[in-house]
C-alpha cells in the first residue's frame, strides 16, 4: 500500500510539473526594441535563490513521514521544478532567440556561456545536493557582464 501511495504521488507531481511548464516569460519577439535584459537576468537570479531555498527544504523533510511533512516536501519538489524551469525558458525563448546573434565577435563564447546556464538548471531539476544551485548561480552571474542595467527612455 505504502509502495502504491508513493507512485501515486510520483505521477501527481510528474503531471504537475508537465502542466506548468506552458508558462512563458519571455519578451515579445516583434522587433520593437525595448528590451531589458539586465532585468531577466535577475529574475533568473530570483528563480535560482527560490531553487537554492526549496532545495534545502526538501532535504530538510527527506527523512519525515507525516502526511505534512509529504505535502511540504511536494510542494518545494514542485516550485523547484518551476522556477529551474522558468530559468530554461529566460534563456531559450529570451536570450537565444533574440539577443544572442552569430553577428557577434563573440558569438561561440556566448553560446557556450547560456547553454551552461540551460544544463545547470536542468541538473537542479534532477539533484537536490546544492553544489548544482551554487553552480547555476555563478553560471548566470557570469552573463551579467553582457547585460548591464539599462535605462528606457519614455
Amino acid at each position: 500500500m505504502k509502495q502504491q501511495m508513493k507512485k501515486m504521488l510520483i505521477a501527481s507531481v510528474v503531471m504537475l510539473v508537465m502542466a506548468g511548464s506552458s508558462i512563458i516569460y519571455a519578451h515579445c519577439q516583434v522587433p520593437c526594441g525595448i528590451y531589458d535584459d539586465n532585468a531577466r537576468v535577475e529574475a533568473m537570479l530570483e528563480n535560482a535563490a527560490t531553487v537554492s531555498k526549496a532545495t534545502k527544504q526538501i532535504n530538510s523533510l527527506a527523512n519525515k513521514t507525516d502526511a505534512q511533512s509529504q505535502n511540504q516536501r511536494v510542494r518545494w519538489i514542485l516550485n523547484k521544478e518551476k522556477h529551474a524551469q522558468n530559468i530554461i525558458m529566460i534563456i531559450a525563448d529570451y536570450f537565444l532567440t533574440q539577443r544572442v546573434k552569430p553577428s557577434q565577435k563573440d558569438y561561440p563564447e556566448r553560446l557556450i556561456k547560456h547553454h551552461k546556464v540551460i544544463l545547470l538548471a536542468m541538473k537542479v531539476k534532477q539533484n537536490v545536493d546544492l553544489k548544482y544551485v551554487k553552480q547555476l548561480k555563478v553560471a548566470i552571474k557570469a552573463l551579467e557582464a553582457y547585460y548591464p542595467e539599462h535605462k528606457h527612455d519614455k
